[in-house]
């Protein structure tokens, strides 16, 4: 009788104890947050096309598209949900906003980053408050590091491009990480004064990965455009690629400690972290209507989930992913009038630079070689000149000859317009066309597209709801439908961050 006592004593002790446990063990330690910027259903489903046709699959068969090398890490996740996107005054929000939206769970107007709309107070991240609470950050972003995503995880400013106060603001958290592009506005001995370690070549940042160091910024070698980092499709060797940067910081937050220390497993913060990651870039090649540009983005932004995806089968039951997009840009479609129900997909498979390398580099050899003298009023500039016959094959893997009639006639125009600013259209014409881009190098990336079955709608940001995909320890509180700020309030009650979001600074 006492021996049954006994163990049924030690039953129910067993039982509390890992009642007990559990209870501790509710909160992930490790967070993260990866945002693709200007991502959208479309987006996904174009670059899994894409992907499923690179694979030697076909885009138009499902036992195709389905199978996983096919699939994105993020679209494999458990769970999903769908979010609005729209801001406090604007139906299609833009990047500051929507950054302020998930980071302090606040509407505000366009352009302003971590205050209310009316811009007399200021609020703390979601960063913030992990930082607060004893866990180490990481900033990372394929853009520059005071773009407005990025910076919302730091600053508050009325303005996404007063870059002097949000350098400074960043420079003052005291976080662990940051890694992508450049800054605009502050250089690497301004950043050592606030005791940051700026480390700016391959080799460097990788010996992270064995030697970690506490406030270091990795800043690529080369980088293409406002300080931001390539588009994956131009990346040279001597860069990272946002994956390896990634997984650079990763390694360089994680403290793996011991249980001897009198540690509670899912209560201490010391060793976990909250890492923001942003696929800055996706968002600019949309803009200019480059799919090729945006897919080369989007497969490497999806890399860096893969990276903390493979984290998270070491540490399922303390790690948790999200995965969301800020709003769709360039109102990209999945399918074109000209092409039905019909994908070819196979036609991406030649282009070899995105339209911004292409504009630096070839283009700009091209039209030095060839504009002086140039008669807009010829009709057939374009088909006369086997040199940019040649560099629409090479760069683009597009062929004059396969074109019907239309198609040439508008990559004449463009030609016209780019050669000597000059053609047969009205402006508002060219406005509609070109969109402010280079327009014989929009024209030939929608002509690209078009055959392959994507189409383009604007170049702008449009106000199309955006999925959510979530992986690890708390994931379902992001199924469902909600709205943007819901995303820093879920992320705040995930991580056990008790105030009510958004938090006063």
């Amino acid at each position: 009788m006492k021996c049954r006592k006994y163990m049924g004593s030690m039953v129910l002790a067993a039982v509390l104890l890992f009642v007990a446990t559990t209870a501790m063990a509710v909160q992930p330690k490790y967070v993260f947050f990866f945002l693709g910027d200007g991502m959208s259903a479309s987006q996904i489903q174009a670059t899994e096309a894409y992907l499923t046709t690179y694979n030697h699959g076909s885009a138009t068969l499902a036992t195709d598209l389905l199978k996983p090398e096919n699939r994105l890490n993020m679209s494999k996740m458990p769970v999903a949900g769908m979010q609005t996107t729209y801001d406090a005054h604007a139906l299609m929000t833009d990047s500051a906003s929507s950054a302020t939206a998930f980071a302090c769970g606040l509407k505000t107007m366009s352009g302003t980053i971590g205050m209310n709309e009316t811009m007399d107070n200021s609020y703390k991240s979601i960063a913030q408050l992990a930082h607060e609470s004893g866990m180490k950050v990481g900033v990372l972003s394929s853009v520059s590091l005071d773009h407005a995503t990025p910076a919302a995880y730091y600053a508050s400013v009325p303005s996404r491009n007063s870059y002097g106060d949000i350098d400074i603001q960043l420079a003052n958290t005291g976080y662990e990480f940051f890694g992508g592009g450049g800054l605009k506005a502050m250089n690497t001995d301004e950043l050592a004064a606030y005791g940051y370690t700026v480390l700016n070549n391959r080799e460097s940042i990788l010996a992270l990965k064995d030697e970690p160091k506490d406030n270091v910024i990795c800043v690529n070698p080369w980088l293409q455009d406002s300080e931001a980092m390539p588009y994956a499709i131009d990346k040279p060797a001597t860069n990272l690629s946002l994956a390896e940067m990634t997984e650079v910081a990763i390694a360089n937050l994680y403290e793996e400690r011991s249980w001897g220390k009198g540690r509670r497993w899912g209560h201490s913060r010391k060793d976990g972290f909250f890492i923001m990651v942003e696929g800055g870039k996706i968002d600019w090649a949309c803009h200019a209507n480059d799919a090729m540009a945006a897919i080369g983005d989007m497969l490497d932004f999806d890399n860096a989930v893969g990276k903390a995806m493979a984290f998270y089968k070491k540490h399922p039951l303390e790690t948790l992913i999200v995965v969301t997009g800020d709003h769709e840009t360039g109102g990209m479609t999945i399918g074109h009038a000209t092409t039905g129900y019909k994908a070819y997909y196979e036609e991406l498979l030649g282009q070899t630079n995105s339209f911004t390398f292409f504009a630096a580099n070839q283009w700009l050899e091209h039209k030095a070689t060839y504009a002086a003298g140039y008669d807009y009023t010829l009709t057939n500039n374009l088909e006369n000149n086997p040199d940019m016959l040649g560099l629409m094959v090479s760069v683009f893997g597009l062929s004059y000859d396969d074109l019907n009639a239309y198609q040439k006639e508008k990559l004449e125009d463009a030609y016209d317009k780019s050669m000597c600013a000059t053609n047969d259209n009205s402006d508002a014409e060219n406005a509609y066309l070109y969109g402010g881009y280079e327009p014989i190098i929009v024209t030939i990336t929608h002509i690209l597209n078009e055959r392959a079955s994507i189409g383009w709608t604007s170049y702008s940001h449009t106000g199309v709801p955006v999925p959510v995909f979530a992986q690890g320890r708390e994931a379902w509180r992001f199924a469902g439908f909600y709205d943007n700020t819901d995303i820093a309030k879920k992320l705040a009650k995930a991580m056990d961050i008790r105030q009510q979001l958004p938090v006063e600074k």
